[in-house]
């Protein structure tokens, strides 16, 4: 094995990310020989344009990921959360997907996607301590 340095880094540059992103990204389209990755953003705002919630997520490989869904803690349980959930499973229908995965933690109700048809894949009890990180999935 030849010597090479490794370094922590707690600031890297963003072209040293983006090398290891998209080194990645070549790797599997390589073995999966689909590129069809595409963000999906879609957000809440009031009356003023502010954002009041939102949906950061991505469709590939006939599936959605939602990384974040958000409704500020004031407008939580008025049926916004639903809304965005729904406008993100419809758009990755349009584009071809045909399933939706995310993570949530016990703290964040993961009752609220289980009520919405997803089912638990995969927990991590004690993440962090005292509660449990939950991998749910559906078949849209």
């Amino acid at each position: 094995m030849k010597p090479f340095m490794l370094t922590i880094e707690h600031d890297p540059k963003s072209e040293d990310v983006d090398f290891l992103n998209h080194s990645l990204i070549g790797f599997n389209t390589s073995r999966v020989e689909i590129d069809d990755y595409q963000p999906l953003t879609i957000l809440l705002r009031d009356e003023q344009q502010t954002v009041i919630g939102g949906v950061i997520a991505s469709t590939y490989w006939e599936w959605l990921y939602i990384d974040v869904l958000f409704v500020q803690e004031e407008l939580r349980s008025q049926g916004y959360g639903a809304v965005l959930l729904d406008a993100a499973e419809q758009e990755a229908g349009n584009r071809g997907c045909l399933h939706a995965y995310l993570d949530t933690f016990s703290f964040q109700t993961p009752n609220f996607y289980i009520n919405r048809g997803y089912h638990v894949f995969g927990e991590l009890p004690n993440f962090p301590t005292g509660h449990t990180r939950y991998f749910l999935r559906k078949d849209l």
